[in-house]
């Protein structure tokens, strides 16, 4: 009897694991499929170079899928699949995944035989378990793009047309890897079949409608756009730390034992804490570790725009009501707003009337912000919520630039004094990139601005409660909070605050140290 080539939880054929990474190298029209050491995987690839620079060397067997014989197959099974899906009536996702393995294996099986005889030899196990899960992947998942997506160290997906695919490493320089389809043509199928299998049917991609936002099933953001530029881009950003509190945001250097044990006071203290810094840094893995703070039988909302804090899959709440916006249509009402939209400002009023112990807002960057300062202000306390901001100096200017854009009759002077009368604590994630120079990303925590009132100036005041030192460039103790009776009430121990350099063990690592 043959093997089965499809694992019933199917093992890529380019994933990546904790010992190996893949480099998939053009072939034809196949790719041969080499596991190679990552240690040399930060070996950047020139744009446009005619081939692509190995994360490693590779001394070992290669198996090569053709990618023109996978969809051959996958249209075929896919015919086939359909055909059994209407004859039954009846057939859910998990019984079409496995009738489709099924399938699968068969039509594998029939072309592994038409090899054999072609070329007077059998094909290997490896090979049909390639092909079969390279088929899968097609039908079922993303394609191949689903190594990548595999891969826990890639943090983001760059696709600038079919033939130009690039990964961002959480830790290393961006690598070139081979194309995710044959053209443009079939690129934009894929994203349409991810819209189709991500339950958002009603979006496309077309000249008519160039812009596709999507939630894939691991919780991936992608954008992708055509039609107005001269190829399809598309960008998927990744969430390598989805499941973690802040023990485990120690573990990967964003804080210290001190500021981990301030941070998580301050939550169950029941303080506003807005999180703030560029793009990227790590706000929202902040945020879902913060949230681990809160009682697992606490009721509150978490408002996005799409899903990305998973408070309500993450096993440990058991009282949240999650809210995503919705886009329109594309039809327009009378007063002008899209037909069917539901903005992040309209969940966070309709949250404050459920009777909830907080609001959590994943990332405020439009008119939202008035109705959460409002929350922040009216409220019990314990909101969180995000911003991009570049310094953290300049959060409270970002936060007027909001207000002046959400209606005609906000001021710049009611958005410090709301901002003054209903923040807590500002939370700056800052990055030192120094993967150019050979070195690592670094992402941490620098600066705890505690938000005391207005001040003199008619902004709002503040105090330095972590800040960089010379040679440390993360936060670490200046200064005690006005609010420390409120935090030393649900346990922080004030002694770790009298330690100038925190609770690091050593100085962080950086191949450029700022005075």
């Amino acid at each position: 009897m043959r093997a089965n080539p499809l694992h019933p939880d199917p093992v890529m054929h380019a994933k990546s694991t904790a010992e190996h990474t893949v480099m998939l190298k053009r072939t034809g029209s196949g790719f041969t499929v080499s596991p190679v050491s990552p240690v040399a995987s930060a070996a950047r690839s020139q744009a446009g170079a005619a081939s692509l620079r190995p994360l490693g060397e590779a001394r070992l067997p290669q198996i090569t899928v053709d990618y023109r014989v996978a969809g051959e197959i996958k249209k075929g099974v896919a015919d086939r699949l359909a055909q059994e899906i209407k004859s039954s009536g009846r057939m859910g996702p998990e019984s079409q995944a496995q009738r489709g393995r099924a399938l699968i294996n068969e039509a594998v099986a029939v072309w592994s035989d038409a090899i054999a005889v072609e070329r007077g030899a059998s094909t290997t196990k490896g090979e049909d378990a390639a092909l079969a899960s390279a088929v899968y992947d097609m039908l079922f998942r993303a394609g191949r793009l689903q190594p990548h997506l595999d891969d826990d160290r890639v943090e983001n997906i760059l696709i600038n047309g079919y033939d130009e695919v690039w990964l961002d490493y959480g830790d290393s320089e961006r690598v070139r890897v081979a194309p995710v389809a044959e053209s443009d043509e079939e690129l934009q199928e894929m994203l349409r079949d991810l819209a189709r299998r991500n339950g958002q049917s009603e979006r496309t991609l077309s000249t008519a409608d160039p812009f596709l936002a999507l939630r894939l099933a691991d919780g991936s953001r992608l954008q992708a756009v055509t039609g107005v530029t001269p190829k399809t881009f598309v960008t998927i950003r990744r969430h390598r730390v989805k499941d973690v509190d802040l023990a485990g945001m120690m573990e990967l250097g964003a804080v210290d034992e001190t500021l981990a044990s301030f941070l998580a006071a301050a939550v169950r203290a029941e303080k506003n804490i807005m999180i703030t810094g560029e793009q990227a840094v790590g706000k929202t893995s902040l945020l879902r570790a913060l949230l681990k703070e809160i009682d697992p039988d606490e009721r509150f909302a978490t408002i996005e725009t799409e899903f990305e804090l998973f408070a309500h899959t993450n096993e440990f709440h058991r009282q949240v009501v999650p809210m995503e916006s919705r886009e329109s249509n594309g039809e327009r009402g009378a007063d002008g707003r899209g037909a069917g939209e539901i903005t992040l400002l309209d969940l966070i009023h309709r949250a404050l009337r459920m009777s909830l112990s907080r609001v959590v807002v994943g990332e405020v960057r439009g008119q939202e912000i008035v109705a959460m300062m409002q929350a922040m202000t009216n409220g019990k306390g314990g909101n969180l919520c995000t911003i991009h901001a570049r310094r953290p100096e300049i959060v409270f200017d970002r936060i007027a630039e909001l207000y002046l854009l959400a209606q005609d009759n906000m001021t710049e002077q009611l958005a410090y004094r709301q901002a003054a009368n209903g923040l807590d604590f500002i939370v700056f994630v800052s990055m030192r990139d120094e993967t150019r120079i050979e070195g690592k990303r670094h992402r941490f925590v620098s600066h705890v601005l505690e938000v005391t009132g207005m001040g003199e100036n008619g902004r709002p005041a503040t105090n330095r409660i972590f800040a960089p030192r010379p040679g440390e460039p993360r936060g670490v103790p200046h200064m005690h909070p006005a609010c420390l009776e409120d935090l030393v009430r649900v346990g922080f121990p004030v002694h770790l605050l009298d330690n100038p350099r925190g609770s690091w063990p050593h100085p962080l690592d950086l191949r450029v140290m700022a005075g």
